[in-house]
C-alpha cells in the first residue's frame, strides 16, 4: 500500500539531506517540507475502454473534407496499487489524414482509430513506466505501426497514432499524479520540460472557428459577443485552382461582414485573423496569392498568424512570406519543429489535446529554448478536455501583440449536445470555464485546481468502470 510523502520540519530534513549526500545515485528533493523521492515505477494491472459518438450541429468542414460526428474515447489504467484513472480524448481522423477518410467512410475510420487505441492499451497491461513521456516514447513506434496496417495508408501520418492515443496518455498522466502524491498541473510536469510552460497568464484570448459551412451570421455574432481573433479554416475542397477562388471569397464575404466590428483589445480597434489552410496550399505561390487578396480588400494587417499552410512533405522557406507562420500538424517530434524552423516557421500551434501531452511538452520546451511563439489549438475536443488544453495555454508566453496567451475553443459551436456534455464537468460552473468578451479569466482557483483535470468526471468515469457484484 502507497503513503503520501511525510512530511519534515526544516531540521529534519537538513540531517536527512546530510545523510542523503553520501547517496550520489538516489536523488531527493525537499519541495514545501516535503522529501520526495525519484517517481515511482508504476505496473499497469488493468485496463478498459469505451466511447461515445457525439453528433455535430452541422456537417464541419476544412482540409477539404466534413466531419458529422465526433467520437469521444474514455480509457482507463489500473495500477498494482490499486489506483485507477480514466483519460478523455476526441478523435478527428480527417484531421489526422484525409486520405483514410478518402479509403473508408466516416464511421470506419473513427472505429480505426478506436482500435488503435485499444492496441496501445492492450500493450500496455503488465507494463510498468515511471513517467508519462517515457511511457509514450515506448510505445509510439508499435502503434503507428498497427495504425497504418489497419487503415491500410502505408505512410500514415504519425498524427493518427497520437490522436489515438491522447485518452492513454492523459490517463497515465493522472495515474502517474496519483502514485507520486502529485495534485496540480505545474507539479505533474516533469522538471526538465517545465520551462516551456512556465508563464502564469490572468486571462487567455478565446479564438472561435469559422468552418466551410458556418454561416456568416454567426461569425458577426461570435465578433459582437467580443471575439477578436477569428480563425478561418481554409483549403476549400476542389482543384487547387478552385480552392483558392473559394479561400478568397471566403475570407472576402468574412472580412466585409466583420470591417465595422470594434475591440479594446489591439491597439487599432480591429479584429484579428488566424488564417489556417491546414496544409492543403501545394506551392508557395498559392499562399502569396491569398494575402495578395487580403491586402487589396484590406484585411493584410489584420492577419496575427497563419497555420501550416503546407503538407508535411513541403520543404519550401516561409522566410520571405510577410506574415507569421505556425507549425501545426507536421510537428510531431522535436526533430519536425527543428526542420519547421530551419524553413522559417515562426512557432507552433500546440495540440496536446491531439498529439498527446507527452509529444507537447518537448515542442513547448524547444520552442521557449528558441524564443519562438505558441498557442493552443483545439480539435473540436469536448469540454473537459478544453481545461486540458487551457493548462497549456495558461503557461504559454503571451502571443506577440496581445497581452494574454492564446486558445481556439469552437466546441459550443459544432456539438449538438455542448450543454449537456458540459454538465459532465466536474466543475462546469467554474467562473474560469466561461468566455468572457472574448477572452477566459484565469484566477487563483483556476491554478489551484488545475482546472479540475484532477477531478475525474462521474459520467465518463461509470463508461468504463467494471461494475462490482453487491
Amino acid at each position: 500500500m502507497s503513503h503520501p510523502p511525510r512530511e519534515l520540519s526544516r531540521r529534519e530534513f537538513l540531517a536527512v539531506a546530510g545523510a542523503a549526500a553520501a547517496l550520489p545515485l538516489v536523488d531527493h528533493r525537499y519541495r514545501a517540507g516535503v522529501l520526495r523521492a525519484e517517481p515511482k515505477r508504476i505496473r499497469i494491472r488493468s485496463v478498459g475502454l469505451d466511447f461515445e459518438r457525439e453528433p455535430l450541429i452541422r456537417p464541419t468542414g476544412f482540409k477539404g473534407g466534413y466531419l458529422t460526428e465526433l467520437w469521444q474515447p474514455v480509457a482507463r489504467l489500473e495500477s498494482d496499487s490499486g489506483q485507477s484513472h480514466i483519460g478523455l480524448g476526441t478523435q478527428s481522423v480527417l484531421w489526422c489524414d484525409p486520405r483514410v477518410l478518402a479509403k473508408h467512410s466516416e464511421s470506419a475510420g473513427n472505429a480505426m482509430m478506436l482500435s488503435v487505441t485499444d492496441h496501445a492499451l492492450q500493450m500496455l497491461v503488465g507494463e510498468s513506466f515511471t513517467n508519462p513521456v517515457e511511457l509514450l516514447d515506448r510505445i509510439l513506434p508499435d502503434v503507428h505501426a498497427f495504425a497504418t496496417r489497419v487503415t491500410g495508408v502505408p505512410d500514415l501520418r504519425r498524427t493518427f497514432a497520437l490522436n489515438a492515443l491522447v485518452p492513454v496518455d492523459n490517463a497515465a498522466w493522472l495515474l502517474y499524479a496519483a502514485e507520486n502524491g502529485i495534485t496540480t498541473f505545474d507539479e505533474m510536469i516533469p522538471a526538465e520540460y517545465r520551462s516551456g510552460l512556465s508563464n502564469r497568464n490572468g486571462t487567455i484570448a478565446s479564438l472561435p472557428s469559422v468552418t466551410y459551412g458556418l454561416p456568416i451570421e454567426d461569425v458577426v455574432r461570435a465578433a459582437r459577443d467580443g471575439y477578436f481573433v477569428i480563425k478561418l479554416k481554409l483549403g476549400n475542397p476542389g482543384t487547387q485552382a478552385e480552392m483558392i477562388e473559394k479561400d478568397i471569397a471566403r475570407l472576402t464575404a468574412v472580412h466585409r461582414a466583420l470591417n465595422d466590428i470594434r475591440t479594446v483589445h489591439t491597439k487599432d480597434g480591429k479584429l484579428r485573423y488566424d488564417l489556417d489552410p491546414n496544409q492543403r496550399y501545394e506551392r508557395k505561390e498559392t499562399l502569396l496569392r491569398l494575402l495578395d487578396a487580403a491586402k487589396r480588400i484590406g484585411a493584410f494587417d489584420q492577419i496575427a498568424f497563419m497555420e501550416e499552410p503546407f503538407a508535411d512533405e513541403n520543404d519550401e522557406s516561409v522566410r520571405d512570406v510577410p506574415v507569421r507562420i505556425v507549425a501545426d500538424e507536421s510537428v510531431t517530434r522535436a526533430v519536425d519543429a527543428n526542420r519547421r524552423i530551419e524553413q522559417g516557421y515562426a512557432g507552433f500551434a500546440l495540440k496536446g489535446i491531439a498529439k498527446t501531452l507527452s509529444e507537447t511538452l518537448k515542442i513547448a520546451k524547444l520552442a521557449r529554448e528558441q524564443r519562438l511563439v505558441c498557442m493552443a489549438a483545439d480539435l473540436t475536443v469536448n469540454p473537459i478536455l478544453v481545461d486540458w488544453n487551457k493548462n497549456v495555454a495558461a503557461r504559454l508566453a503571451p502571443f506577440p501583440g496581445f497581452t494574454s496567451g492564446m486558445m481556439e475553443t469552437n466546441g459550443h459551436q459544432q456539438y449538438r449536445r455542448w450543454a449537456e456534455m458540459t454538465s459532465w464537468h466536474p466543475c462546469a460552473d467554474a467562473s474560469w470555464r466561461r468566455v468572457d468578451a472574448g477572452v477566459f479569466v484565469l484566477n487563483d482557483d483556476f491554478y489551484t485546481r488545475s482546472a479540475c483535470i484532477f477531478d475525474e468526471s462521474a459520467h465518463y468515469r461509470d463508461l468504463v468502470t467494471p461494475a462490482k457484484s453487491s
